[in-house]
């Protein structure tokens, strides 16, 4: 028996029956819209399935941000990367230097400045962290076909790449 109600045609998304519902009539959004509309949604959906504790979402993203910065990392820069507030970077980072996972070290290109490195715990942790992501995105997609999970993972990374550019850009330009 299907789980579908019924009232749900099954060829609908989620989000065609939202804006049907709330007009009481058919959206005259082009489903190209209804898709792009659905973005942010799903990003955070994806947020909150994460297999892993606050905890380590948090840790994993300090892990990347200082892994995937361009130089080195300070308190401030990350604070800026990760589009927080000095003192919450702080904690964050005080935390996973208490896990072993962080350590402060004097800057190559200017010893006044403390910069941020993962430790070999932390390096460990980070490979931890993608295993696990690894591992759910093949189980959520078990039942895509091979090309199609590959291209989604691609298109997923470039992504990645191409908001850190543009997050990147536009606080250059704020400066």
């Amino acid at each position: 028996m299907s789980s579908a109600s019924s009232s749900e045609r099954p060829s609908e998304r989620p989000s065609e029956r939202s804006s049907e519902r709330s007009s009481g009539r058919p959206s005259t959004r082009s489903s190209d819209d209804q898709a792009l509309d659905q973005i942010g949604p799903a990003l955070s959906r994806l947020r909150r399935r994460a297999p892993a504790s606050s905890k380590d979402l948090s840790h994993n993203l300090v892990l990347n941000v200082i892994t995937d910065a361009p130089g080195e990392t300070t308190v401030g820069g990350l604070a800026a990367e990760m589009g927080v507030a000095q003192p919450v970077a702080s904690r964050t980072v005080a935390a996973c230097i208490e896990a072993g996972l962080l350590r402060r070290a004097a800057s190559q290109s200017d010893g006044r400045r403390t910069v941020l490195e993962l430790t070999e715990h932390g390096e460990a942790e980070r490979d931890r962290f993608a295993a696990e992501q690894r591992k759910a995105f093949l189980e959520i997609t078990v039942a895509w076909p091979p090309e199609e999970r590959l291209q989604f993972a691609r298109l997923l990374a470039r992504y990645g790449a191409d908001a850190t550019a543009w997050s990147r850009e536009r606080a250059a330009r704020r400066d």
